[in-house]
């Protein structure tokens, strides 16, 4: 699953093919700790990591704890989840009960349904609930059919540059925010666009080196099943830009479950959705929601918890099914 190869190519998929691509990705049906220090990474399944290392939850000196959610799709109400205003809230519940509080949560888009006024409301008075800072990327239903993003804006992410993108440092990690569902290519892929790519450069030309770097965006930065739309075009324009950096670590949502891939130094990581999975690639017709028994579905939905110890090293990535966090 690893790669040792730094350099990202332009298309994966045309680099090793379907099946090499496939046999670079782990689907993850239950949780993995990811744990990543200079830039090597390695992961265990959920249950044996914590009997070694504890609760990442749990934090420790020195230590940096967020949360990434995805997915959220307020308004969605068909079988695959009817109510997913009630699974987000129960997210949210069990963010507020970790026995140390997280400094800020990521949500990687899709918050809302159909991004109608409403829906945005609901959306945004279930997410104060955290009562701590939230930090926003639109997902494709944020922003529908690449329409007029100020609405998006003006209630999750005022002040930011161009369809939403902008960065900031906390614990000693730079995080950079990237809007790539705005200008879509062909089947719907992702795209960020040179004018962000531009930025990016820019963003991060006076970092050091060793700076953990994490990055954040709807749609997957690396070429995970393109026939799907699960990409975006121009990811190794932008993140060439950040090869020079000893760790960096590439958090999406869209695809409604956990992938894992390493190119090098960079970690990617998908997120499950807050309300409702969608089938592993290139299993069944196409992708959509996956509607579950009932008493399913809180195994294949849920969060992420991220520790980033920077004194000593290693960064941990927590998956957490909704049925088990």
């Amino acid at each position: 699953m690893s790669d040792r190869n730094p350099k990202l190519s332009a298309s994966i998929t045309e680099a090793v093919g379907r099946r090499g691509l496939l046999k670079c990705m782990a689907w993850a049906g239950a949780g993995v700790l990811w744990t990543l220090g200079g830039g090597v990474a390695s992961s265990g399944l959920l249950g044996a990591a914590r009997a070694e290392t504890g609760n990442p939850a749990k934090g420790a000196a020195g230590s940096l704890n967020f949360v990434q959610i995805s997915d959220s799709h307020i308004g969605f109400k068909k079988p695959a989840n009817p109510d997913t205003l009630a699974t987000l809230r129960e997210t949210i519940a069990h963010i507020r009960a970790l026995p140390v509080q997280p400094s800020f949560v990521i949500h990687t888009g899709d918050i809302t349904h159909l991004a109608t006024p409403e829906q945005f409301d609901l959306a945004q008075k279930a997410l104060a609930e955290l009562s701590m800072p939230v930090h926003y990327v639109p997902g494709e239903h944020d922003i529908v059919d690449g329409s007029d993003p100020r609405p998006y804006l003006e209630r999750f992410a005022p002040g930011a540059k161009g369809d939403g993108w902008y960065s900031f440092d906390a614990g000693g990690a730079h995080f950079i925010a990237l809007v790539n569902v705005v200008h879509t290519g062909d089947g719907g892929i992702g795209a960020l666009g040179p004018a962000q790519v531009a930025w990016l450069r820019d963003d991060v030309a006076h970092l050091p080196s060793s700076t953990p770097v994490v990055v954040f965006a709807h749609f997957p930065l690396w070429a995970l099943y393109p026939e799907w739309g699960w990409g975006t075009t121009d990811a190794a324009a932008a993140l060439t830009a950040l090869n020079r950096f000893g760790s960096v670590t590439v958090l999406n949502g869209h695809i409604h479950q956990v992938q894992q891939k390493i190119e090098g130094h960079m970690t990617f990581h998908t997120a499950r959705s807050t309300a409702y999975p969608q089938p592993a690639p290139g299993q069944g017709a196409g992708p959509g929601p996956l509607a579950l028994p009932a008493e399913q579905l809180r195994a294949a939905i849920g969060l992420t918890s991220v520790t980033s110890r920077h004194v000593h090293g290693p960064l941990a990535i927590v998956d957490r099914a909704l049925a088990d966090a």
